[in-house]
C-alpha cells in the first residue's frame, strides 16, 4: 500500500473515531431521555434528581424531579448550589436550581451490572461542587466502575434550623436538608442507574470532610435503608458533637421570625446570612454553627450512640485521613502565642485546658502553630475516624482504616486535609485545592495502588490485591490501618494517647 493511502486510510480512521466520539448517546430515565457524550467512557452531565428547591420548595425536603418531554441535553454541569463561586468550578454558576448530579459509565459494560461509586464533596457545609475537576469521574470509570458526583445544598439553604420550619413539617424536623439531598440522589439512582450500566444493589457511597460527614449521617439515617452497600470516608468529621433541634432553631432565628417572608428573600440575602452564622475561629469541643443536627427524623440519634449501639447501616467500609489534617484549617487563625492558645484551650476544654496544653506540648511560642494543627486534627478528624472504625467493625467485618501521609515529591511539609484526594481519585493532573509541587513516579504509582485499591472495594467489598501489601481489618485492639506514604505498609495504634484524650474529654458524664 503506497504511502498516501496509508495517510487516507489513517484519516479516514480519524474522522470515524471523531464522529463516534461525538455522536450524542440517548439513555431513557424515569423522569425522560437524557443524552450524554458518548465514547469508551460515556458521560451525563447536570441530570436532575430533584425539583429546584426555590419558592415554596426553600428548607423544605427535596421532591422528586418533573419528568420531562423529548431528550434533555446533558452535556453540561448543572448550577453549583447557592454559595460563593468557586474559583475552578466547572458550573456556569450559582443557583438554588441545583439538585443535579454527573455520571461517567464505560461504554462497554462487560456483559453485567457494574459497581456503582456515588462521590460526595466537601466544603465544611457552606460550598463545594460536583463539577470540580479533581472529582472528575473518568479515571475510575475505566477502572470497570460507574461514577457519580452529586450536588446537594449547603450553607443556610442546606441547613438552617427555625421553630417555623420545625411547626410545618410532618415530621417535627428542621435542617438536614443537604443529608436528604444526598438520600434523594442514591433513590433516583436505585431507580435508574442500570440503565447506565450500573448494579443498583452495589453502590458505594464515598466522600471527603464534609461530604464523608453527611454520609456518616446517611449511615446512621432510617432513611437511607437499601440504598447503601459499601462506604468509603475520607476525613470524616464524625463523632463530633451535634446540636439538638432545639438549640440549631436558635441559631436559625438571625433569618428572621416569619417562614413566608423568608421565602420570599433573594438567594443573595440568603447566602449573606451565612457568613453571620458562621464563626471566623471554630470551636472544637461544640457543634457546628452549620451542618448536620439531631433532628429526630433525618438524625434520629447521634453517630457516637448510633456505632456504639450498632444502630447504623451495617456496611463495608473504608475510613481515614490525613497525618496534619489541622494545618488546613488553623494556618491563619489569630492565635501564635502561648497565651492565646491557653486562652483557646480555656474556652473550649476548661478544667481540662492545662492537660491539652501539657498534652500537645503548647510549651513555647514556636511551638504554638504546629500543636495547634495536631489539636484540630485530633479533635476534627482523627478521634472520629478511629470511632467509625472501632463502631463499624463490632457489626461489619470488612472495615478498613487508611492513613495518607504523601506529600507531592516527597517534599515536606506532612499532608494536611483534601491532599489525599486527587490520590483517590486518580486525578494528579486536576487543580489542588493546597498548591504544592510537581508530583514524581512515586506519587503516580501510589494514586494508581490507591485508586484500584478503591474500586477493588467498590467491587467485592474488599480492598486488598493489586499492589497492596495485606491491608489487615480493623480491630479494636491492635488499631491497625494501611499507611499511603512514600511506601505502603501497615501501621497500628495512631496517636492513641491523643486521642484517648480527646475521647475522655467529649465522652465525660
Amino acid at each position: 500500500m503506497s504511502k498516501r493511502r496509508v495517510m487516507v486510510v489513517l484519516f479516514a480512521l480519524l474522522v470515524s473515531a471523531v464522529a463516534a466520539e461525538a455522536e450524542p448517546v440517548i439513555v431513557q430515565t424515569s423522569t425522560g431521555a437524557l443524552a450524554g457524550s458518548g465514547g469508551d467512557i460515556r458521560v451525563f452531565k447536570g441530570v436532575p434528581f430533584g425539583a429546584p428547591p426555590i419558592g415554596a420548595l426553600r428548607w423544605r425536603p427535596p421532591e422528586p424531579p418533573t419528568p420531562w418531554q423529548g431528550v434533555r441535553d446533558a452535556t453540561q454541569f448543572g448550577a453549583d448550589c447557592m454559595q460563593k463561586r468557586l474559583p475552578d468550578t466547572r458550573a456556569p454558576g450559582v443557583s438554588e436550581d441545583c439538585l443535579t448530579l454527573n455520571i461517567w459509565a464505560p461504554a462497554q459494560n462487560s456483559g453485567g451490572a457494574l459497581p456503582v461509586m456515588v462521590w460526595v464533596f466537601g466544603g465544611g457545609f457552606v460550598d463545594g461542587s460536583a463539577s470540580l475537576p479533581i472529582y472528575d469521574g473518568e479515571a475510575l470509570a475505566r477502572k470497570g466502575v460507574v461514577v457519580v458526583t452529586v450536588n446537594y445544598r449547603t450553607g443556610v439553604f442546606g441547613f438552617l434550623a427555625h421553630p417555623a420550619l420545625a411547626a410545618e413539617s410532618p415530621h417535627h424536623s428542621a435542617g438536614n436538608y443537604g443529608i436528604l439531598d444526598v438520600i434523594a440522589a442514591l433513590r433516583w439512582l436505585k431507580s435508574n442507574v442500570a440503565a447506565f450500566g450500573g448494579d443498583p444493589n452495589r453502590v458505594t457511597v464515598f466522600g471527603e470532610s464534609a461530604g464523608a460527614s453527611l454520609l456518616d449521617m446517611v449511615l446512621v439515617s432510617p432513611l437511607s435503608e437499601g440504598l447503601v452497600h459499601g462506604a468509603i470516608l475520607e476525613s470524616p468529621g464524625a463523632m463530633r458533637p451535634l446540636s439538638s433541634l432545639t438549640d440549631a432553631s436558635e441559631i436559625g432565628k438571625i433569618v428572621g421570625p416569619d417562614i413566608a417572608a423568608m421565602r420570599e428573600m433573594s438567594a443573595e440575602q440568603v447566602l449573606a446570612m451565612t457568613d453571620r452564622i458562621v464563626p471566623a475561629v471554630r470551636r472544637l469541643t461544640t457543634p457546628r454553627a452549620l451542618g448536620p443536627i439531631l433532628d429526630g427524623w433525618v438524625v434520629p440519634r447521634t453517630d457516637t450512640a448510633a456505632f456504639a449501639t450498632g444502630e447504623i447501616h451495617r456496611v463495608p467500609l473504608i475510613v481515614g485521613g490525613n497525618s496534619d489534617e489541622g494545618r488546613l484549617f488553623v494556618r491563619n487563625w489569630p492565635i501564635h502565642t502561648v497565651d492565646e492558645a491557653r486562652a483557646y484551650a480555656d474556652t473550649n476544654f476548661g478544667a481540662s485546658a492545662g492537660e491539652l496544653m501539657a498534652l500537645y506540648k503548647f510549651d513555647k511560642d514556636a511551638a504554638v502553630p504546629s500543636a495547634l494543627s495536631y489539636a484540630f486534627g485530633d479533635t476534627q478528624f482523627n478521634y472520629g475516624v478511629r470511632g467509625l472504625a472501632r463502631g463499624m467493625s463490632k457489626v461489619q467485618p470488612k472495615t478498613f482504616r487508611y492513613l495518607f501521609t504523601r506529600s507531592p515529591g516527597g517534599v515536606p511539609p506532612a499532608p494536611t486535609h483534601s491532599e489525599e484526594i486527587d490520590y483517590a481519585l486518580a486525578n494528579l493532573g486536576a487543580h489542588r485545592f493546597i498548591p504544592r509541587g510537581a508530583f514524581d513516579a512515586t506519587d503516580r504509582t501510589l494514586s494508581a495502588a490507591m485508586a484500584d485499591a478503591w474500586v477493588r472495594f467498590a467491587s467485592t467489598g474488599d480492598p486488598n490485591g493489586g499492589m497492596l501489601p495485606h491491608w489487615p481489618a480493623y480491630d479494636g485492639e491492635s488499631d491497625p490501618y494501611l499507611e499511603f506514604g512514600d511506601s505502603i505498609r501497615v501501621g497500628q495504634g495512631y496517636r492513641t494517647t491523643y486521642l484517648d484524650f480527646v475521647e475522655s474529654f467529649l465522652t465525660k458524664p
